[in-house]
Protein backbone atom coordinates (compact mmCIF):
# COMPACT_ATOMS: atom_id res chain seq x y z
CA UNK A 1 0.00 0.00 0.00
CA UNK A 2 1.37 3.40 -0.93
CA UNK A 3 1.80 6.29 1.47
CA UNK A 4 1.92 10.03 0.79
CA UNK A 5 5.19 11.65 1.85
CA UNK A 6 5.43 15.32 2.86
CA UNK A 7 8.74 16.92 3.85
CA UNK A 8 8.77 20.43 5.32
CA UNK A 9 11.79 22.60 6.04
CA UNK A 10 11.33 24.31 9.40
CA UNK A 11 13.07 27.15 11.22
CA UNK A 12 12.82 25.72 14.75
CA UNK A 13 12.73 21.95 14.95
CA UNK A 14 11.87 21.74 18.66
CA UNK A 15 8.85 24.06 18.34
CA UNK A 16 7.74 22.27 15.18
CA UNK A 17 7.99 18.84 16.83
CA UNK A 18 5.80 20.07 19.70
CA UNK A 19 3.26 21.50 17.24
CA UNK A 20 3.04 18.46 14.96
CA UNK A 21 3.03 16.02 17.89
CA UNK A 22 -0.03 17.84 19.23
CA UNK A 23 -1.65 18.05 15.79
CA UNK A 24 -1.13 14.34 15.06
CA UNK A 25 -1.66 13.22 18.69
CA UNK A 26 1.54 11.22 18.33
CA UNK A 27 5.25 11.58 18.97
CA UNK A 28 7.68 11.24 16.04
CA UNK A 29 8.71 7.71 15.09
CA UNK A 30 12.18 9.07 14.20
CA UNK A 31 13.80 11.97 16.05
CA UNK A 32 17.29 13.33 15.29
CA UNK A 33 18.88 16.70 16.11
CA UNK A 34 17.99 18.06 12.64
CA UNK A 35 15.07 15.82 11.61
CA UNK A 36 11.81 14.27 12.78
CA UNK A 37 9.34 11.93 11.08
CA UNK A 38 5.85 10.65 11.83
CA UNK A 39 4.61 7.48 10.11
CA UNK A 40 0.88 8.00 10.41
CA UNK A 41 -1.90 5.61 9.45
CA UNK A 42 -4.77 8.08 9.73
CA UNK A 43 -4.20 9.78 7.39
CA UNK A 44 -1.71 7.39 5.78
CA UNK A 45 1.27 9.74 5.45
CA UNK A 46 5.02 9.83 6.03
CA UNK A 47 5.35 13.37 7.39
CA UNK A 48 8.90 14.64 7.89
CA UNK A 49 10.40 17.93 9.00
CA UNK A 50 14.02 19.04 9.01
CA UNK A 51 16.13 21.99 9.95
CA UNK A 52 18.85 21.74 7.30
CA UNK A 53 19.32 25.29 5.88
CA UNK A 54 16.48 25.10 3.33
CA UNK A 55 13.93 27.91 3.20
CA UNK A 56 11.00 27.17 5.49
CA UNK A 57 8.02 25.59 3.76
CA UNK A 58 7.26 22.54 1.64
CA UNK A 59 10.59 21.05 0.60
CA UNK A 60 9.16 18.20 -1.43
CA UNK A 61 6.33 15.70 -1.69
CA UNK A 62 6.50 12.02 -2.48
CA UNK A 63 5.00 8.59 -2.79
CA UNK A 64 6.46 5.92 -0.52
CA UNK A 65 5.86 2.31 -1.56
CA UNK A 66 6.17 -0.94 0.37
CA UNK A 67 7.26 -3.42 -2.32
CA UNK A 68 9.57 -3.51 -5.37
CA UNK A 69 6.47 -4.18 -7.52
CA UNK A 70 4.81 -0.98 -6.30
CA UNK A 71 8.06 0.89 -6.93
CA UNK A 72 8.15 -0.37 -10.53
CA UNK A 73 4.51 0.69 -10.98
CA UNK A 74 5.15 4.20 -9.69
CA UNK A 75 8.36 4.52 -11.74
CA UNK A 76 6.28 3.69 -14.83
CA UNK A 77 3.93 6.54 -13.95
CA UNK A 78 6.86 8.94 -13.72
CA UNK A 79 7.96 7.97 -17.23
CA UNK A 80 4.44 8.62 -18.58
CA UNK A 81 4.22 12.05 -16.90
CA UNK A 82 6.25 13.62 -19.71
CA UNK A 83 8.76 15.36 -17.41
CA UNK A 84 12.47 14.82 -16.78
CA UNK A 85 13.11 12.04 -14.24
CA UNK A 86 16.18 11.80 -12.05
CA UNK A 87 16.78 8.15 -11.21
CA UNK A 88 18.78 8.36 -8.01
CA UNK A 89 18.79 4.61 -7.38
CA UNK A 90 19.91 3.24 -4.03
CA UNK A 91 20.87 6.03 -1.65
CA UNK A 92 21.05 7.17 1.95
CA UNK A 93 18.61 9.95 2.77
CA UNK A 94 16.74 11.09 5.85
CA UNK A 95 18.45 8.51 8.08
CA UNK A 96 17.27 5.63 5.87
CA UNK A 97 18.47 3.47 2.98
CA UNK A 98 16.13 3.81 0.01
CA UNK A 99 15.82 3.39 -3.71
CA UNK A 100 14.32 6.49 -5.30
CA UNK A 101 13.65 8.62 -8.32
CA UNK A 102 12.65 12.29 -8.57
CA UNK A 103 10.44 14.39 -10.84
CA UNK A 104 9.13 17.95 -10.68
CA UNK A 105 5.62 19.03 -11.55
CA UNK A 106 4.92 21.88 -14.03
CA UNK A 107 5.20 24.42 -11.16
CA UNK A 108 8.58 23.08 -10.06
CA UNK A 109 7.41 21.18 -6.96
CA UNK A 110 9.77 18.24 -6.33
CA UNK A 111 8.24 14.77 -5.99
CA UNK A 112 10.17 11.68 -4.97
CA UNK A 113 9.12 8.05 -5.29
CA UNK A 114 10.90 5.64 -3.01
CA UNK A 115 11.13 2.24 -1.31
CA UNK A 116 12.84 2.26 2.09
CA UNK A 117 14.96 -0.79 2.88
CA UNK A 118 16.61 0.07 6.18
CA UNK A 119 17.85 2.67 8.63
CA UNK A 120 21.04 4.73 8.59
CA UNK A 121 22.98 6.54 11.31
CA UNK A 122 23.57 9.54 8.99
CA UNK A 123 21.14 11.87 7.22
CA UNK A 124 22.76 11.25 3.83
CA UNK A 125 23.05 13.42 0.74
CA UNK A 126 20.49 15.28 -1.28
CA UNK A 127 20.50 14.65 -5.02
CA UNK A 128 21.32 17.36 -7.55
CA UNK A 129 17.80 18.14 -8.72
CA UNK A 130 18.87 20.99 -11.01
CA UNK A 131 18.42 18.73 -14.05
CA UNK A 132 14.70 18.71 -13.28
CA UNK A 133 14.37 22.49 -13.05
CA UNK A 134 14.71 23.13 -16.81
CA UNK A 135 11.60 21.05 -17.36
CA UNK A 136 9.77 22.58 -14.42
CA UNK A 137 8.46 25.60 -16.24
CA UNK A 138 10.18 25.86 -19.60
CA UNK A 139 8.26 24.76 -22.62
CA UNK A 140 7.78 25.77 -26.22
CA UNK A 141 4.78 27.82 -25.02
CA UNK A 142 6.84 29.96 -22.61
CA UNK A 143 7.14 33.43 -24.19
CA UNK A 144 10.70 34.64 -24.75
CA UNK A 145 12.01 36.71 -21.85
CA UNK A 146 9.27 35.57 -19.45
CA UNK A 147 10.47 34.34 -16.08
CA UNK A 148 8.93 31.30 -14.57
CA UNK A 149 7.42 31.54 -11.07
CA UNK A 150 10.00 31.26 -8.28
CA UNK A 151 10.50 27.72 -7.11
CA UNK A 152 10.60 26.46 -3.56
CA UNK A 153 12.79 23.89 -1.91
CA UNK A 154 15.68 22.34 -3.77
CA UNK A 155 14.63 23.49 -7.26
CA UNK A 156 15.00 27.19 -6.49
CA UNK A 157 18.18 27.71 -8.54
CA UNK A 158 16.72 28.25 -12.02
CA UNK A 159 13.81 30.68 -12.19
CA UNK A 160 13.94 31.86 -15.83
CA UNK A 161 14.01 30.08 -19.12
CA UNK A 162 14.10 30.64 -22.84
CA UNK A 163 11.51 28.99 -25.12
CA UNK A 164 14.22 27.31 -27.18
CA UNK A 165 15.22 25.13 -24.22
CA UNK A 166 11.97 23.13 -24.31
CA UNK A 167 11.42 20.39 -21.84
CA UNK A 168 14.09 17.87 -21.06
CA UNK A 169 13.42 14.30 -22.09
Amino acid sequence: MKRLHVHLAVEDLTRSVRFYSALFAAEPTVRKPDYAKWMLDDPRVNFAISQRAAAAGVEHLGIQVETPGELHEVYSRLQRAGRPVLEEGITTCCYHQSEKSWISDPQGVSWETFLTSGESTVYGNSPALESLSAGACCSSETPQGVCCPPKRGRLAEAACCEPTQGTAA
